[in-house]
């Protein structure tokens, strides 16, 4: 823990440092409407309020809830920068009209073109690798090298894995039709159905907990929780994160979490100043060392935590495909029977 601290304080020197080469200090405030709960993204809100003397007000809800807020508030919102996670919602945002496309040299230098929408509508924050969660002494895990042999008959009554109303889902099918198809995406998520060991329920958590039950062999996860459950409060959650593995399929999905500037913002270059900041190098050290998520800032290495589940090659796609595959996606997990 202490050098958990040391590391956070060297980090958040480090952005005073950064604060002052790009001469913030104008003040005026930016107002935040985020989905996003932790501890980690309050910590870099205040600093960017100490270097910058830009107050960072938040409104915290529910992804859809924001959404529609921002809807429903039109040209009187409040809100000058929308975070939340995975694509999907951030292309929806897009597709509604609630975001407003923003360059500046900063950004598309910190984040990459497969990590920001093909119009810069919407910039990566930090990135989540959807893998395999499995139990060691019942699965030998040689025997799968892609998310395709997931549906292989030897997993029949095996694989626990959330609803089809899962965004985190639809983005993993929405991905396999971009790389492969809508034939092939099927077929996958009848194969998943038909190997399900139970129908769909709970979150990710839930499915961790249930492959340390027994109740299945293979959970479809987020790495990001299993580092929840690695430092939970919650025993049961510690004791489950530690019965499974995780294994990352060839060509691993991931998703990010996001943010946009708000179309009708009304404090615009102080949204762009703080979306600037978050995906600045030192701030995407913070994410990563205190939040179990990939930075999404190629200059930034992962956390040595992160580094502990292992290596991975992503699929490498334009991740606005995530989003406009998502109608596809939902439509095809209807389809194959995935509740």
């Amino acid at each position: 823990m202490k050098k958990f601290a040391v590391i956070i304080t060297l980090v958040l020197v480090s952005l005073n440092i950064f604060a002052g080469m790009f001469g913030y200090g104008q003040g005026g405030e930016v107002n935040v409407y985020t989905s996003r709960h932790y501890d980690t993204d309050q910590k870099l809100y205040d600093e960017f309020t100490k270097v910058t003397g830009i107050k960072v007000n938040v409104i915290k809800a529910g992804e859809d809830e924001l959404i529609e807020r921002i809807k429903n508030e039109g040209e009187d919102t409040n809100a000058d920068l929308f975070i939340t996670a995975d694509v999907g919602r951030l292309h929806r945002a897009k597709t509604m009209g609630l975001l407003q496309p923003v360059a500046t040299d900063i950004l598309v230098k910190n984040i990459p073109n497969k990590l920001r929408d093909r119009d810069n509508y919407w910039y990566a924050l930090t990135m989540r690798a959807r893998v395999l969660a499995y139990a060691p002494e019942r699965v030998d895990i040689s025997k799968i090298k892609t998310y395709g042999d997931l549906i292989n008959p030897e997993w029949k009554g095996r694989i626990l894995i959330r609803s089809s109303s899962n965004i985190y889902n639809q983005s993993l099918v929405a991905s396999f039709i971009a790389i492969y198809g809508e034939e092939w995406a099927y077929n996958w998520a009848k194969g998943i159905v038909a190997n399900m060991a139970r129908e769909p329920q709970g979150n990710d958590r839930a499915q961790v907990i249930g492959v340390a039950a027994g109740e299945g062999d293979i959970a479809v996860i987020n790495t990001y929780y299993m580092g929840k459950m690695l430092n939970s409060s919650d025993p049961q959650q510690i004791e489950a994160a530690k019965k499974v593995k995780l294994h990352f399929p060839e060509k691993t999905h991931i998703n990010v979490s996001g943010a946009g500037v708000v179309k009708y913002a009304k404090n615009k270059e102080n949204a762009i100043k703080l979306l600037e900041f978050l995906t600045s190098k030192d701030a995407q050290e913070l994410y990563a060392e205190a939040n179990y998520e990939y930075p999404a800032n190629p200059e930034v290495e992962p956390s040595e935590f992160l580094k502990s589940f292992g290596s991975f090659e992503p699929q490498g796609i334009d991740l606005t495909l995530l989003g406009e595959y998502n109608s596809k996606a939902v439509e095809i997990m209807d389809k194959a029977g995935w509740k």
